[in-house]
């Protein structure tokens, strides 16, 4: 009996980075097993395609955040949104991935079937719904909300004369030449944006409530270059990139073991940059590096941009908006044509859609998380979710290949059920040990790890692989049932 015509093996949710990516993975490595790839938009892309602020980019290098089985072969390691784009449909393309994937096609909700061991997936169209079946679910939608990012409100805003803009919405024809620009945040985006706008802008000035550790690195690795002269394509991309997974790694233990240190030569790397006029207060957070992102500028863009003058720091909380610009609670006025809220994202889970168990909702932020990419007591069902202290594409890659294999050994073995049944002797932990705004604020809805594996997550790329890439499948933890 054949299967039905919207039945799959695996379906994945998102034409994203990770969605292109998992969809490679299982070409590659089960070329038997069909798939489909569901899109709520109409580009491939994700966050790549989203998000159109001025001077869009990576704060990972691209020898990490690209494909390990497809080289980044520009010369610019920090790659601008564009060229990611770019990256990720050729890779669709040259694929022919790009076949298998639904636009306009929004999961709203999975119920898993014990009787059919299957997800049935109910879908959002613009001319209705529709509903698919598989019997491996795959969530690469990210971790954001698509259609609202984080936007706190201020005092006077209505009195504001100019425009209040948001970097997840940005209008395509803002003219913000020979203005005066005032961008609340001081995370990833707004030290992307702010020497961006000051290109053409009169002046740009950043509004932090609370300072970021901000680091230059070089737009190009001039080690990859000097490695592509004499070496293979893939094998300089490879040796590049286990050469920034060290490097990374390096610095973040170091962090960690010697915060103090590490945080007292961020400032003074970033004095050395700044020079004259340097205000120490505006580059010394209140916490220690690594208990957030540290904010990536290539080539100092934003450091150049402050010694110019172009650009000046205003370091406090926001009192009210006026006609004006801004007062912050110390009396200082900023004045402002237009204000950007880089005031960060909005954290959902599994683009907002209902996951259930046999009719039953289920849940997920009761859920533990197995090897960080499953959730206790849901069957047939992965995410991927990167990590916060490295680049996103290496715990995917990871992820995606720990698919593989076990599809493969489900099949070798007849089990129709993979499942990961919670220890309730394992204590639980926040999902996340991180202090920025946009994770505590949605620490009540995100699953739970454990106090100890495989239910603790790891923010180390080389245990990863070790236990993704080689670890045994049936572990004592995850049972593969139904045979």
């Amino acid at each position: 009996m054949s299967e039905p015509q919207n039945h799959f093996d695996v379906l994945i949710v998102g034409a994203g980075l990770s969605g292109i990516g998992a969809a490679s993975h299982l070409q590659d490595g089960c070329p038997d097993k069909s798939f489909l790839i569901l899109e709520a938009r109409e580009a491939i892309g994700g966050t790549w395609d989203l998000f159109r602020y001025p001077g869009i980019r990576s704060d990972s290098d691209m020898y990490t955040l690209g494909y390990a089985f497809k080289p980044w072969t520009s010369a610019r390691a920090i790659a601008d949104g564009p060229a990611i784009r770019a990256y990720v449909r050729e890779t669709a393309a040259e694929r022919g991935i790009d076949r298998y994937i639904r636009f306009g096609h929004r999961v709203v909700a999975a119920d898993w079937s014990s009787t059919d061991a299957a997800w049935r997936v109910e879908v959002e169209m613009e001319t209705g719904r529709a509903t698919f079946t598989c019997r491996f679910l795959v969530m690469a939608a990210g971790y954001y909300d698509y259609a609202e990012g984080h936007r706190p409100r201020w005092p006077g805003e209505e009195d504001f004369a100019g425009e209040i803009i948001h970097p997840q919405f940005w209008p395509e024809q803002l003219d913000f030449a020979g203005k005066n620009v005032a961008v609340i945040g001081s995370g990833a985006t707004a030290v992307t944006i702010v020497p961006e706008m000051a290109r053409t802008a009169a002046h740009v000035t950043m509004v932090q409530r609370s300072p970021s550790y901000i680091v230059s690195r070089p737009s190009v690795d001039f080690i990859a270059e000097w490695l592509k002269r004499w070496l293979p394509e893939r094998a300089a991309y490879a040796l590049t990139r286990w050469k920034n997974v060290a490097l990374s790694a390096f610095f973040f233990r170091l962090a960690r073991r010697r915060p103090e240190k590490v945080a007292a030569k961020l400032i003074q790397l970033a004095k050395d940059e700044v020079g004259e006029g340097f205000d120490e207060a505006a580059f010394t957070p209140a916490y220690k590096p690594w208990d957030q992102r540290l904010c990536l500028v290539p080539d100092g863009d934003l450091f150049a941009s402050l010694k110019s003058g172009k650009v000046t720091m205003a370091t406090g909380p926001i009192e009210q908006f006026t006609k004006k610009g801004l007062r912050l609670a110390s009396g200082e006025e900023v004045a402002a044509d237009i204000i950007v809220a880089a005031t960060g994202l909005k954290v959902v889970l599994f683009g907002k859609a209902a996951i259930s168990i046999d009719g039953v909702a289920a849940d997920l932020s009761r859920a533990m998380i197995y090897k960080g990419m499953m959730l206790s007591d849901v069957p047939n069902f992965i995410f991927v979710f990167g990590y916060t202290n490295a680049s996103w594409t290496l715990k995917a890659d990871l992820v995606c290949g720990y698919l593989v294999r076990l599809l493969n050994r489900m099949d070798r073995s007849g089990a129709r059920v993979a499942i990961a049944r919670r220890d309730p002797a394992v204590s639980e932990v926040p999902f996340i040990d991180f202090t920025s705004g946009y994770v505590q604020r949605a620490l009540d809805l995100l699953p739970r790890q454990g106090a100890r594996k495989p239910w603790r997550l790891y923010q180390n790329y080389v245990l990863d692989l070790v236990n993704l890439r080689f670890g045994r499948i049936e572990d004592g933890t995850l049972k593969l049932e139904g045979a």
